[in-house]
């Protein structure tokens, strides 16, 4: 019997992990259907039998590693209202911004190993992603929404776990069926994001933060099947930002691998 329940919490823990990053995962498999055959072939010399998708999820799991408890700063931006990148104090550990920043470099750095370019190309599929989501470019006082309780289903979660996991978990697609869905762009949209920089990535985070932030102002409204009104409200919204993530992130290794 112990032994039973042994496996039961390693295949629940398996599980937790296989659903928990698909969003990352879909960001990663976006990337390399709109890579051209030259960046692909870059970074298929770099990665070896790895993709873009098999690594999007490195950068969280190394937190268990002590070694890169200095990196955990970079997954994430705090910028109040009214303000933008430019005109807050800098996190002297770094954040996201500088995180995409510096591996950027790495990747154009001749002299960079192999082993470098690798890590840095681990470490930019996870962060473009990260800076796509609102929660991400998130206010200091409820650290990205991780401080504000949400009922979920009868269970307690908080509006940062919902924007990472729970919305995603309802659609109850894969990360390979929902690039399929997702991923329909237009050419001109793919241009116009592609030329986007990060001031505008983090403005259209800081944007849709009020409409993140509704299920906890507007608590009433979700009484009664909030969990699907919330998801109705939200999840194109959601979508679309991993669609934009990873389009972003087939131009940015383009750029960075000339």
């Amino acid at each position: 019997m112990r032994n039973f329940l042994v496996l039961a919490l390693i295949m629940t823990a398996t599980n937790a992990m296989a659903w928990g990053p698909i969003g990352h995962r879909v960001v990663g498999k976006v990337a390399e259907l709109h890579m051209d055959s030259a960046t692909k072939a870059k970074v298929a010399e770099i990665l070896g039998t790895e993709t873009l998708a098999s690594v999007a999820n490195w950068a969280d799991f190394i937190k268990s590693n002590p070694d890169w408890r200095k990196a955990n700063p970079w997954h994430y931006v705090s910028i109040p209202d009214g303000k933008n990148y430019k005109a807050i104090e800098k996190n002297k550990d770094g954040d996201v911004v500088w995180a995409i920043n510096h591996f950027s470099a790495v990747l154009k750095d001749k002299k960079a190993t192999k082993e470098q370019k690798a890590e840095a190309i681990k470490f930019l599929v996870h962060f473009v992603g990260d800076i796509h989501q609102p929660l991400h470019v998130g206010h200091a006082h409820d650290r990205g929404g991780n401080s504000v309780k949400v009922e979920w289903f009868h269970s307690e979660s908080n509006l940062h776990e919902v924007w990472d996991e729970k919305l995603l978990d309802m659609q109850k697609l894969s990360y390979t069926e929902m690039v399929e869905f997702i991923n329909h762009p237009t050419k001109d949209e793919v241009i116009a994001w592609q030329k986007d920089g990060m001031d505008t990535w983090i403005k259209e985070s800081m944007d849709l933060r009020t409409q993140v932030y509704d299920i906890d102002k507007n608590k009433e409204k979700y009484k009664k099947y909030g969990e699907y009104l919330y998801n109705y409200n939200n999840i194109q919204a959601l979508n679309k930002r991993m669609l934009q993530a990873g389009v972003r992130l087939a131009a940015l290794l383009r750029e960075n691998l000339k």
